[in-house]
């Protein structure tokens, strides 16, 4: 009778003490960069957003070479068609629901959100209610960014007039109102990304006195603006 052969392992199937370490290290390193960024506010906006994502990727491809070993056992295509398709769908469903929640920020956020939809679609009211948002647009005022300074330094407006950051410095500026780090809403908004070239302009559609507009990464840039009836 003939004995039957044991399996054969394959060595390259598990990793070693080393690689284990290396891959914990690593996934550790790529769960405190993005909760440094979140608790600093190092970035903002979709930059955080696509910074964070960034890193889950790489989180996932360590994850899978140093412990799931993927593509090392006896039918290496198999688990890797299985994976693509695993992650695909998990792509759509992360990807669909911050699309659901980014249409929900924007229609069922408080006033100050409703306020810079109104704005920005040119809706003075609704069924009879004033929305907030300028109907008939006033002066223009320009403040130019060069050298880490704005010019002028203070603006005078009046309601509805319109307020155009022009960044004439190679840096991109992220423009935010009031003290930081506690950063106000201004007529829904909250931040605007001015890059060289590219002018951001806004709707002076709520008064108040005295408010301080500066650069988020770089608070020596400021200036104040006031809106007057």
């Amino acid at each position: 009778m003939s004995k039957k052969t044991p399996p054969t392992h394959h060595p390259k199937e598990h990793g070693t003490t080393i690689s284990y370490v290396i891959g914990f290290i690593l996934s550790l390193i790529f769960t405190a960069i993005p909760y440094y960024m979140v608790v600093h506010k190092t970035v903002t906006g979709n930059a955080l957003l696509a910074t964070i994502l960034g890193v889950a990727i790489i989180q996932m491809l360590v994850q899978i070479f140093f412990f799931l070993h993927l593509g090392r056992g006896p039918k290496p295509l198999y688990n890797v068609a299985f994976f693509v398709c695993t992650v695909s769908a998990i792509l759509v469903v992360v990807g669909g629901s911050i699309f659901i929640m980014s249409h929900l920020h924007y229609n069922m956020m408080p006033k100050d959100v409703t306020t810079k939809l109104a704005q920005d679609e040119g809706i003075a009211q609704v069924e009879g209610a004033q929305t907030g948002a300028c109907n008939d647009i006033g002066a223009n005022h320009k403040v130019i960014i060069k050298d880490g300074k704005a010019a002028p330094f203070h603006v005078e407006a009046k309601l509805c007039d319109t307020l155009t950051f022009i960044n004439e410095d190679s840096r991109v500026r992220e423009m935010a109102f009031g003290p930081h780090p506690s950063h106000l809403v201004y007529g829904g908004e909250i931040e605007e990304i001015v890059r060289k070239g590219y002018p951001k302009t806004i709707t002076l559609n709520q008064t108040t006195p005295e408010l301080i507009f500066h650069d988020h990464h770089d608070p020596s840039m400021f200036g104040t603006f006031t809106v007057r009836p």
